[in-house]
């Protein structure tokens, strides 16, 4: 069974960098078809796609959060990683770690086949 895990401060002050992990087990993400995504929901919003990053190592952005993203994996660890700098009280949200088959740029539930539970990040002082 495919298994996804956040990890991760669940505070941040403004300004700072968000850095967040997401621990594997089931699956590797070196294999398949596979991509692995961050989402994210904010208070009272929708489900957000941040990123993605394949099997391959290729790395996609929201373009809105592009030059504020940053998606690494370790391949040892079966693990992926988002970085969001620059973070403000608009980045509180619910943070997810997702699998898709494909490609995936939406917030629809039913395009990811395992989810993390979500980790809640809140950016205050």
């Amino acid at each position: 069974q495919v298994q996804l895990q956040e990890s991760g401060p669940g505070l941040v002050k403004p300004s700072q960098t968000l850095s967040l992990t997401c621990t594997v087990s089931g699956d590797s993400i070196t294999s398949g078809y596979a991509h692995w995504n961050w989402i994210r929901q904010p208070p009272g919003k929708g489900l957000e796609w941040m990123g993605a990053i394949d099997n391959s190592g290729s790395i996609y952005y929201r373009p809105s959060l592009k030059s504020r993203t940053s998606i690494s994996r370790d391949t040892s660890k079966n693990q992926f990683t988002l970085q969001l700098s620059s973070v403000t009280p608009e980045d509180t949200a619910i943070y997810y770690c997702a699998r898709s088959s494909q490609l995936k740029t939406t917030g629809w539930i039913r395009e990811y086949d395992y989810w993390g539970q979500g980790t809640q990040v809140t950016v205050s002082s």
